[in-house]
């Protein structure tokens, strides 16, 4: 059984992973409209990976005896200058998301929630996982600055990507 202050932590953080999928969807859609179809192959691949983890958190409170509390998503922004700009919004947002998966993993320390702990440590993998993998495109970004055909090139690898769910989870 989940202790009161875990389970509406855990709560909020469902809240977070959807907010993050619907931020990825924010973001397809302004890679469509700017006619990027491989960065917006890329976000709905994120928007998908967002969605899992959300319902990750949602399948373990129930497992845990507690009740979800689903509260209204925040409008997430929708437009970028650039595709940098989009990318570095999104290198931010994943380091909040690490800071609040962290912030879970020292309140389920103190609740001495040892099975949360255990369950959150995925989480923590994932995160240095996300932040690398933003942080490799926005390096990249950087690197084309202006050059129309390097961000074409880039267009087309981020366009291969696709979402699996995760081995253990299949």
């Amino acid at each position: 059984m989940l202790k009161k202050k875990m389970l509406k932590a855990l709560n909020k953080q469902i809240n977070a992973e959807m907010y993050s999928s619907y931020l990825y969807l924010s973001m397809e859609s302004y890679f469509q409209s700017v006619s990027l179809a491989g960065f917006a192959a890329w976000m709905r691949s994120q928007v998908q990976e967002e969605m899992y983890h959300g319902m990750k958190f949602y399948d373990y409170v129930n497992e845990r005896g507690g009740k979800v509390v689903l509260e209204a998503i925040a409008k997430p922004e929708g437009d970028w200058k650039t595709p940098l700009a989009a990318f570095e919004h999104i290198l931010h947002h994943e380091q909040m998301v690490t800071a609040l998966i962290n912030n879970l993993m020292e309140l389920a320390g103190a609740e001495k929630d040892h099975a949360t702990k255990i369950f959150l440590q995925w989480f923590v993998s994932e995160q240095v996982e996300e932040e690398a993998s933003v942080g490799e495109v926005v390096n990249k970004l950087r690197l084309i600055k202006n050059d129309s055909s390097g961000l074409f090139l880039l267009d087309a690898q981020l366009g291969k990507r696709t979402f699996t769910l995760p081995q253990q989870d299949m």
